[in-house]
């Protein structure tokens, strides 16, 4: 790589339009010791590295051509990694994840060492710890106390070694200068971690020195534009709100058996599912198939796991299935332009754009489902790929 250094330093040179003189005169070197080394007939001592990289205002790895390559490199590793976590799918819990993850973790583990300050690695392995410590050890929990609420079991969690080192590698990273959008990630990630683990204290900390919903960007950005650019964001707004309510009410419901046990919570359920639907008034709703999906999914298992009707189970899996179908065929296909009046000025969806379901993600929410109910479901054609 060195012998590309003499014409690593007339490409910057002419690059900021700087005479050889000048650079010698910033070196306190001759012109004639310019022009040697950008012909290569010899090379700066490596004491002056440093300065000349400074001059440049370029990292000494980019003035020896390292940083296209670095950069190569650390891209070809993530990709990689993106391709085993998000095959997995949306649906994990304890002995769900295939070996890959585990080979992931390892080869992310070599990567940090080497990268020690890439923030999209540290990230990266941080998720797939996280993930790797569910699939090891489940997400273990408590009897409800007064408040009706189910609590970790954090002294079970705390001894999650994956855990643990998730946490260290978060924290390792929110101490370099991630973007906004890694950062954004990694806090909302960590945080419920250390409630898992009963590091509560680190977890209010941590939520109380972020920025209130109030200043957020979704809500000032279609304040801060006009035309076409404040419609996207008027339309991004509402849907990072309904998206954000979704999560809180499904989560609350979840934590509350007595409240997910009740036909209250199922029709608090279907209240957002009709939100969602009023909102996407012509039933094309992009990405947020998903979100609708899910929430018929879990409306199954509900009415399954509280003596249901049987009827009502396979009304809710059909609804759930036709969601989840819509966002697959989507997410092969993309070209997909959103159309409902509050939120048509969204991006339109590309290929490429969404995640996968992930391996094996039919058979993953039968395996969750009595016989009887599955037997029922292998009965109409129109499930044929569950089984597959």
């Amino acid at each position: 790589m060195q012998l590309n250094l003499g014409t690593k330093i007339r490409e910057l040179r002419r690059r900021d339009g700087r005479t050889q003189d000048n650079l010698a005169e910033a070196l306190g070197v001759t012109a004639q010791a310019v022009s040697r080394w950008e012909s290569s007939g010899s090379y700066p001592d490596m004491e002056m590295i440093p300065a000349i990289a400074n001059y440049f205002h370029v990292s000494i790895d980019e003035l020896f051509g390292y940083h296209d390559e670095r950069e190569e490199k650390i891209k070809i590793i993530l990709d990689n990694a993106t391709k085993i976590l998000t095959k997995q799918g949306f649906t994990m819990y304890q002995g769900s994840l295939s070996d890959d993850v585990e080979e992931c973790i390892n080869m992310l583990r070599a990567a940090s060492e080497e990268f020690p300050n890439e923030p999209k690695i540290l990230l990266k392995l941080a998720q797939a710890l996280h993930m790797w410590g569910l699939n090891k050890y489940g997400g273990k929990g408590r009897p409800a106390d007064s408040t009706g609420i189910i609590e970790y079991d954090s002294d079970s969690n705390a001894k999650n070694v994956f855990w643990q080192e998730s946490i260290r590698v978060y924290e390792k990273l929110l101490k370099l200068n991630p973007s906004s959008e890694d950062r954004e990630i990694a806090i909302c990630q960590i945080t419920p971690l250390y409630c898992r683990m009963g590091e509560y204290e680190k977890a209010k900390a941590l939520a109380n020195d972020q920025n209130t919903i109030i200043i957020c960007k979704e809500l000032l950005l279609p304040m801060a534009t006009v035309g076409e650019e404040k419609a996207r964001y008027q339309s991004e707004r509402i849907m990072a709100l309904l998206s954000n309510l979704r999560f809180a009410i499904s989560e609350s419901v979840a934590m509350r058996p007595a409240v997910s046990s009740s036909e209250y919570g199922r029709q608090i359920l279907l209240s957002v599912i009709k939100l969602y639907e009023t909102v996407f008034i012509d039933g094309r709703c992009g990405k947020w198939h998903w979100d609708i999906g899910h929430l018929y999914l879990t409306l199954a298992h509900y009415e399954l796991d509280n003596d249901g009707s049987m009827e009502k189970v396979l009304n809710y899996f059909d609804k759930g299935f036709d969601h989840c179908k819509e966002y697959n065929r989507i997410y092969n296909e993309g070209e997909y332009q959103y159309s409902a009046p509050l939120i048509s000025a969204l991006p339109k969806i590309d290929k490429g754009d969404l995640a996968p379901f992930g391996d094996d993600f039919w058979g993953k929410q039968l395996r969750t489902f009595q016989k009887n109910i599955v037997e029922e479901i292998r009965k109409k054609s129109k499930y044929a790929e569950c089984f597959e």
